[in-house]
């Protein structure tokens, strides 16, 4: 039986932010089952606590920021929450001293790294899956974004159009059939990307202050600019899908079914998950001791991680 999952043991990290260029220290801590994902803002007297669930997710500029009725916010959770789907953590407390969470190296591959040096444990409780029960699709002009039923586990189909020479059309398009593994593989160093001439903008608006070469591809008007090139010959259609990986994954839940998208991003993304989940016909949740759940949670091999079982 597929079981919930938390950390092995409490651990810091630290790294720049993205947006502010400061240093950020993010502490991870064990949650017992049904918990949910919770960061907490502990640079803040007294202590705010955010759940990590689609109604927080209320900025979508540049990243995925959970901000609390107050306009408390947390920023560029997508990386970390990607890998967290990947390992299968559903139930974890993560303090962040700063209004964002590091930005690391652009990627999720830092946060599976993390993870598998320290572990993490099975819980008592079996997990849940969200199935896609009918056809849910969401639209903004050209855009748009859906999920499917499926006779598998979790399937993403993503096609990005940007017009630039170092973006060939045939590496615009990637589809992949979810695991954990395949994900710390074949997606989670794809790291985030910009285009030189943004960079202007964001900076006059105080965005991407900490951004650089060592976080970001960067694109001028011909080329890449890092001196390494890139990680993946099509980097930049991987890093598009594991930032849906990780807003989708907002939920808590993994899902079971399809995801097809065209020039999608965090908003839509959210979008997306809203429509799911806003008609309880749109889905089951699915727990492994339920007696409708099937062979299809079989497929989701989370990373091991050096895991332990709670007695």
């Amino acid at each position: 039986m597929k079981r919930q999952r938390t950390v092995k043991q409490a651990f810091s990290a630290a790294g720049i932010g993205l947006h502010s260029g400061s240093k950020v220290t993010v502490n991870f801590r064990p949650a017992p089952a049904d918990t949910g994902i919770i960061y907490t803002r502990t640079d803040l007297n007294p202590p705010v606590s955010i759940k990590c669930e689609p109604e927080a997710v209320r900025d979508t500029q540049l990243c995925t920021a959970l901000v609390n009725m107050d306009g408390v916010r947390i920023s560029t959770v997508e990386h970390l929450t990607a890998a967290l789907s990947a390992l299968g953590i559903d139930n974890l407390y993560i303090d962040v001293n700063a209004p964002e969470v590091p930005v690391m190296d652009g990627s999720a591959q830092p946060f599976i790294y993390l993870f598998e040096a320290v572990g993490v444990q099975d819980l008592p409780e079996p997990k849940r899956y969200l199935r896609v029960a009918r056809k849910v699709r969401v639209e903004d002009g050209d855009k748009w974004a859906e999920l499917n039923p499926s006779a598998g586990g979790f399937q993403l189909d993503l096609t990005i159009d940007f017009n630039h020479p170092a973006m060939e059309r045939e590496l615009q398009h990637f589809a992949f059939n979810f695991t954990g593994r395949g994900f710390a593989s074949e997606l989670s160093r794809a790291r985030t990307f910009c285009f030189m001439r943004d960079v202007e903008y964001m900076h006059a608006h105080n965005l991407a202050l900490g951004g650089s070469l060592e976080n970001a591809v960067v694109l001028d008007d011909y080329r890449v600019v890092n001196p390494d090139g890139l990680r993946y010959p099509n980097e930049f259609v991987k890093h598009k899908m594991l930032d849906a990986i990780g807003d989708l994954y907002m939920s808590g839940h993994s899902i079971l079914g399809s995801f097809k998208a065209y020039k999608t991003g965090h908003k839509l993304n959210n979008m997306l998950l809203r429509a799911f989940l806003s008609d309880a016909q749109n889905y089951e949740l699915i727990s492994w001791s339920d007696e409708r759940a099937d062979e299809r949670a079989e497929t989701f091999e989370f990373i091991d991680a050096r895991s332990t079982e709670l007695a």
